[in-house]
């Protein structure tokens, strides 16, 4: 903080020391002499009326640095023109620029510039239209001529939205409509191959035109032709043209806060509620922008979901806001899963992941145990942590499934002709570089059968809906592998929900949720699920269902052999809720283990719980043992003898119907420990070294845990003389 500190007050002197010389100067004398603009001055230099203008009125002039005009590349513009745009004919100094969303007029006349503010932690921007002023090198001033001059250097060029020479239809100033109606005359084919005639004539069709040219400051999104294909054009409607447009806020693509939704015009009544976000992607150098609708409520016509389109002309400033050409219309969802997988093919996962945003909170884990825990446990929400990814694409996810043959090709059917299913889509990443996934996907039984934990049929799971269901108890639904079910935790904070989803004992973070389609949704996912790539340490340290158990295992180190991939382990995992329902059950035991004074009581409970042997051992395989023991013409369930690290589990399992999901058809387990029947929550969590199965009780009696007098006396005696010695 103190370097921080320092640095900002070096920068803070050189600004005054800066502004102090040059009061005696003339402006056009400090640009020509300074390196960093010297792009922007050629193109000045032979401006008459930018000359004219130094020569004889104050102004302000932004000044894009030499690394602005490289980015830009070929402009094949009018030079004056673009001088013109990059000044105004008053002095402003930063700070008298105006608030957010307010235009200054341009010494091109019917071109005006929109302003900014952004509030960071460490500092606050401020940008013009898409360009960052660089604040340290600017409210550079002269009066030289008795006349005040400000300059200020930006890091992007500033294009106005002008019609070329030679365009036989002059548009002035234009609205964003007037920018529709007359694209043909405004943007040339050289400056963008795209065509918007579609999205006008619909406008048109249904007397939309005052959307895009009502005064004030908007933001408008125009899909170009080529996103029309398949009959979209039939879909869109009165209330979609609306949802193409957020109201009251000008929001270019750099200074825009990522993954936060704006609420659209289309929210004028309460029949469907419509959000549009601005999110983004890396691919090598290049950031590229996209934009998605949410329809977070429908009706008949409008499915609720994301609709995702990539930004392929972006930050067109108009009078009354700025436009973004997009390359499909939003709200149209008109493709099956399967056609939506196919479109989506060539878009990023990591869609969000720009390290220049910090779009994602990772939560950290409570490294100490709290008291107060188990008092909150009813409003506990289950939190994840978001992994970074490079970016990659769908395809080969697609092209696995095309590769399984006739059971792929009948998985594609489901995600086609399928009512209301959800699937989740692990991206490239997921896909690549792991020598047992690899071993996977050679073995088609054994790939079909993961493929089908990535599909749930005949629920659409929508992130809300997940939130809510988790609100009244741990969610798990079925998947078409029977048998395997998937487990969901939900972070939210004020305005971002985040889902992790678990399946075969792999965790997965969804990066990109709710992908509408005609007949369900997709959830893109950074991990293949049932393809285990953690340790029983690892597992146990990022799930927030097991916190209490990890941080038990913590006080003495027990956690540690938990992380030996030498051997095999099988862990009865007590979860958050078994260790609430033990405290009221076994308060004095509960109460005791959580006490660091009495760690060893917690490491000798969790050591019964922990099995090491040659093998794992499976819900399904300690069932079949127990079979196996019983004895010949007798009734009941003989124990098995599992070995632990400190002795040995005496166990029999039985297999019920599932009562939580009965229509699922997959069995639920239940251990038999001292008379006790305990159910498995979570069953054959598959990890690198072994398997943890989640319970919903610990192995622990009330017996187990002696505390002995002479410890309670010696504590009490030195609380004594303590309070003693405080007196005195």
């Amino acid at each position: 903080m103190a370097m921080v500190l320092l640095r900002r007050r070096a920068v803070f002197f050189a600004f005054l020391l800066g502004a102090a010389g040059c009061f005696g100067e003339r402006l056009e004398d400090l640009m020509k002499n300074d390196p960093d603009i010297s792009e922007f001055y050629s193109f000045m230099e032979p401006s008459k009326s930018a000359n004219f203008t130094l020569e004889n009125k104050p102004c302000t002039i932004f000044a894009p640095i030499n690394a602005a005009f490289q980015k830009l590349g070929d402009y094949r513009g009018e030079t004056e023109s673009l001088i013109a745009y990059h000044m105004i004919t008053l002095p402003k100094t930063t700070d008298q620029l105006g608030s957010s969303y307010t235009s200054l007029s341009t010494d091109l006349s019917g071109s005006p510039i929109w302003i900014t503010h952004i509030s960071g932690s460490y500092h606050n921007d401020i940008y013009v239209n898409n360009a960052r002023i660089l604040v340290s090198q600017s409210n550079i001033q002269s009066n030289k001529r008795d006349f005040q001059q400000v300059l200020h250097k930006i890091d992007e060029v500033l294009i106005p939205t002008i019609t070329p020479k030679g365009a036989t239809n002059k548009v002035y100033n234009p609205t964003a409509w007037d920018f529709l109606e007359n694209y043909d005359s405004i943007i040339s084919n050289s400056q963008t191959p795209f065509r918007v005639r579609n999205f006008r004539q619909k406008v048109q069709q249904k007397g939309k035109q005052t959307v895009y040219s009502k005064e004030g400051g908007h933001t408008f999104f125009i899909p170009v032709d080529e996103g029309f294909g398949n009959d979209r054009a039939a879909s869109i409607d009165e209330k979609i043209i609306d949802g193409h447009v957020i109201p009251g806020q000008v929001l270019f693509t750099t200074p825009t806060k990522k993954d936060v939704p704006y609420q659209t015009s289309a929210n004028g009544d309460n029949n469907i509620r419509v959000v549009i976000l601005f999110t983004q992607e890396q691919r090598g150098n290049t950031v590229v922008n996209y934009v998605k609708s949410h329809t977070l409520f429908g009706d008949g016509t409008h499915t609720p979901g994301v609709v995702l389109a990539e930004i392929v002309k972006p930050n067109i400033p108009v009078k009354n806001g700025v436009i973004h050409l997009i390359q499909k219309p939003l709200m149209v969802v008109d493709g099956s899963v399967k056609k939506l997988l196919e479109e989506h093919l060539d878009y990023i996962c990591n869609v969000g992941n720009v390290a220049r945003h910090d779009n994602f909170h990772i939560p950290e884990y409570f490294q100490e145990y709290d008291p107060e825990y188990f008092q909150r446990y009813p409003e506990y929400l289950t939190s994840i942590q978001y992994q970074e990814q490079d970016g990659r694409i769908l395809s080969n996810f697609f092209n696995a499934i095309k590769d399984a043959g006739p059971a792929g090709e009948e998985f594609l059917r489901t995600l086609d002709k399928g009512h209301d299913i959800t699937l989740f889509a692990p991206c490239n990443r997921a896909l690549e570089g792991d020598l047992t996934l690899n071993a996977i996907l050679r073995d088609t039984p054994r790939f079909m059968d993961i493929l089908k934990m990535h599909l749930v049929v005949d629920n659409r799971l929508y992130v809300d809906k997940i939130w809510q269901e988790s609100q009244i108890r741990p969610l798990q639904v079925s998947t078409l592998n029977k048998g395997k079910n998937l487990y969901f935790n939900v972070l939210s904070t004020d305005i971002n929900r985040t889902l992790s989803v678990e399946g075969g004992g792999v965790n997965a973070t969804v990066i990109q949720p709710d992908l509408a389609a005609t007949n369900g949704i997709i959830h893109v996912i950074d991990r293949v699920l049932g393809v285990p790539y953690s340790t029983v340490l690892d597992k146990l340290r990022t799930d927030p269902m097991l916190k209490s158990s990890y941080y038990l295992g913590n006080l003495q180190g027990f956690n540690y052999r938990l992380n030996d991939t030498r051997k095999r382990f099988t862990y009865f995992v007590p979860r958050e809720k078994a260790w609430y329902d033990a405290r009221v059950r076994l308060p004095t035991a509960i109460k005791t283990i959580f006490m660091k004074e009495y760690a060893y009581h917690a490491t000798s409970t969790l050591e019964r719980h922990l099995v090491i042997a040659s093998e794992s051992y499976s819900m399904e395989r300690i069932k079949q043992l127990s079979n196996d023991t019983n004895t010949l013409g007798t009734y009941g369930k003989r124990e098995v003898e599992l070995p632990t690290v400190r002795g040995s589990l005496k166990l029999y399992v039985e297999e019920r119907q599932d009562n939580i999901n009965p229509e699922s058809g997959n069995p639920s387990f239940v251990i038999i420990w001292k008379g006790e029947k305990i159910p498995v929550f979570r069953p054959n969590v598959e990890c690198t070294n072994g398997i943890i199965h989640v319970i919903d009780a610990p192995f622990l009696k009330e017996s187990d845990i002696q505390v002995s007098s002479a410890y309670v006396l010696g504590s009490n005696m030195v609380m004594m003389a303590l309070s003693i010695y405080l007196l005195v």
